[in-house]
């Protein structure tokens, strides 16, 4: 289990642009910290990270009011985190790690929004609010992922449900007046390489989606940090993936046979020197 797109990743972008944040992760964020800081040695004072356990009301609390205390605007927030329960049949994923999947995906989430629109609301600028999607948000099938695909599935019509009751309110209550609005977004990072997406694959499944259609971190945050800035209407959904940037990778693999940067012709993660990569094959970022 991982996040679809580290937020380091996220935030070494919004630095690049001078724009401070707050980045917050269940594991210790100490080294990606430090080499943000050391990066961007004029935002040091500007990139903050707070340990964050979204399933937990508690720890959410803190996490809006840690970011409240250090922006002190918080114009955009990231619904980002997220465990795939490892590949297998449900019929034989451990009911802990099915608890797990849904309090993180999904109950994370509902709690996350709740106080990311509590918090921008009150701001007289408002703020926009992401949801992270992934596989099975369409409503397809994810054999080996049933948790995972039926918590992404339910995510654009939260989108959808809090952006009616913002911009509309609830039937038969007062609308309620906030200084600012919040509009609230669909993310779709596509398919990144990090542990949530090589954990338990094969060969076959890195040769084919992933060798052809995954991207590193560092590309993905490129190019959806611009996108997140400039977001557009309410309920828009903001892609990596575009099916015209599908169609050019089905193009350049299967008619020019173009071969991956990332995946060896056995399905194995090409290593590349100077970098550190787990078991797995996924590298560390920082």
């Amino acid at each position: 289990s991982s996040l679809p797109t580290p937020p380091q990743a996220y935030a070494d972008k919004f630095l690049s642009q001078s724009i401070p944040c707050v980045i917050c992760d269940v594991a210790p964020l100490d080294d990606a910290l430090s080499s943000l800081k050391n990066k961007y040695p004029s935002m040091s004072g500007k990139i903050h990270g707070v340990k964050c356990d979204v399933s937990s009301s508690e720890d959410v609390n803190n996490l809006a009011s840690f970011a409240k205390e250090k922006l002190g605007t918080v114009t955009h927030w990231i619904n980002n985190a997220g465990v795939n329960g490892g590949r297998r049949a449900l019929t034989e994923v451990p009911d802990s790690q099915v608890e797990l999947v849904v309090r993180v995906n999904l109950l994370g989430v509902l709690l996350c929004s709740k106080k990311a629109i509590e918090l921008m609301s009150s701001q007289p600028s408002g703020g926009c609010l992401f949801n992270t999607v992934g596989s099975g948000v369409k409503g397809g099938g994810t054999p080996g992922y049933a948790c995972y695909g039926s918590t992404k599935r339910g995510l654009p019509q939260l989108t959808a449900s809090l952006n009616d009751e913002i911009q509309k309110g609830v039937q038969g209550y007062d609308k309620k007046k906030t200084p600012g609005e919040v509009k609230v977004y669909s993310l779709s990072p596509g398919m990144v390489f990090t542990k949530l997406l090589l954990e338990d694959s094969t060969p076959e499944l890195r040769k084919f989606p992933f060798g052809v259609l995954a991207a590193q971190p560092e590309e993905v945050a490129s190019d959806l940090v611009p996108k997140i800035l400039n977001p557009g209407p309410a309920g828009s959904s903001i892609e990596f993936l575009g099916t015209d940037k599908i169609l050019t990778k089905f193009f350049e693999r299967f008619v020019l046979q173009k071969k991956s940067e990332y995946i060896a012709d056995d399905g194995s993660v090409i290593r590349f020197p100077g970098e550190e990569y787990d078991s797995e094959g996924v590298r560390k970022l920082y």
